[in-house]
């Protein structure tokens, strides 16, 4: 039996049936699959046994997603649209990786690319819900950016008073050869990485370092706190505006977001609240 191109694009692009959701089901396979032969094929023992196994794996999905996004680029009715889309983008630089290993040298680095195979995942899985979250935390970010750029300006200040200090306290003969090395030793020091490569060795250079470890603890709460303050106050507004409406005739004030009638009065709620 022939499908129309009505069908087809129904069962690609939709998922509300039988034939949509084991059309999604096979892709999704097929992404994992995809992903799990490109992590195989990074390890040296195993890329020197199964190589070529891995090489027609990848070229066999290479194929599936090459035709799958014919599929799409045909079916859809906006074309050009679809093909500067995020996902449009998403499903051509999946499949580019292993037609530019025909003629770019050292092709193995293109292999990352394939790991944007996994944001197809939250297309298929129809994710919104976690798209909705992921513009609350965004919306959060954008609304704490002024505070974060002021701490981020406060550290900086205080990572260049503190690699100069060092720097002048410590100088070249332990390792502080100049300020951008003091620097990157307080940047390291403040956010309690401690690589060790460069230490102090004077009393006074001990001291630093001691007092710029305790101020890394306290800093790196702050931007965490001011995300936290946001997103706390940009839910609790949302809850406000959903649950905590009033009556405008009694005042009573615990209704709930899907009440037409005052609870306590009978008179009819205004929708706006």
């Amino acid at each position: 039996m022939i499908l129309s191109k009505r069908r087809l694009a129904h069962i690609v692009f939709a998922s509300n049936d039988r034939a949509s959701k084991t059309f999604d089901l096979v892709l999704l396979w097929l992404i994992f699959g995809s992903i799990i032969v490109a992590i195989l094929d990074s390890v040296g023992h195993l890329h020197d046994k199964y190589g070529d196994v891995f090489f027609v794996l990848e070229l066999a999905f290479t194929f599936l997603f090459t035709l799958e996004y014919i599929l799409r680029v045909w079916l859809t009715s906006k074309t050009w649209k679809y093909v500067i889309s995020f996902y449009g983008i998403v499903d051509l630089l999946a499949i580019l990786p292993v037609y530019l290993s025909f003629f770019v040298v050292n092709s193995h680095l293109l292999s990352v690319i394939r790991a944007l195979r996994l944001l197809r995942v939250i297309r298929i899985l129809k994710l919104g819900r976690y798209l909705v979250e992921a513009e609350f935390l965004s919306e959060s970010l954008k609304a704490s950016a002024a505070k974060i750029q002021i701490f981020l300006f406060s550290v900086l200040t205080l990572v260049l008073i503190m690699g100069t200090l060092m720097f002048v306290v410590e100088g070249p003969e332990n390792g502080f050869t100049s300020i951008p090395v003091g620097m990157y030793w307080a940047i390291v020091t403040l956010t309690t990485v401690g690589f060790g490569d460069i230490t102090p060795n004077t009393p006074v250079g001990q001291l630093l370092a001691s007092l710029i470890m305790l101020m890394g603890y306290a800093i790196i709460a702050v931007p965490t706190g001011i995300v936290s303050s946001e997103m706390a106050k940009r839910r609790n507004t949302e809850d406000h505006y959903k649950t905590h409406r009033s009556c405008t005739h009694c005042g009573f004030d615990n209704l709930e977001s899907g009440d037409s009638f005052c609870r306590k009065c009978g008179e009819p709620v205004n929708s706006r609240g």
